[in-house]
């Protein structure tokens, strides 16, 4: 794991662009290392920062080795974070 990292849970901090303010999305465990409600993927988070820039996350796409890839990843898995958008 190296140095007790949390691999289960992150913070990020975000402002302005159409973000919610003073909204504190998910909560841990006491200790902050288990997410307890409103999990998140990091696909989840790239999906709506990209909506909140006016882009579909979904077809956004770069060819690569002749192949279209996608920030959010081959499978249609992410959702938009709806609990801090404004």
């Amino acid at each position: 794991m190296g140095r007790d990292h949390h691999p289960h849970c992150y913070t990020i901090w975000m402002a302005g662009g159409g973000i919610k303010g003073g909204v504190s999305y998910g909560e841990t465990d006491e200790l902050g290392y288990f997410v307890t409600e409103k999990k998140a993927s990091v696909r989840d988070l790239q999906s709506t920062i990209l909506h909140l820039t006016g882009l579909d996350a979904r077809k956004l796409k770069v060819p690569y080795q002749g192949l279209d890839q996608r920030l959010i990843g081959p499978a249609d898995e992410d959702h938009l974070l709806e609990g801090v958008l404004a």
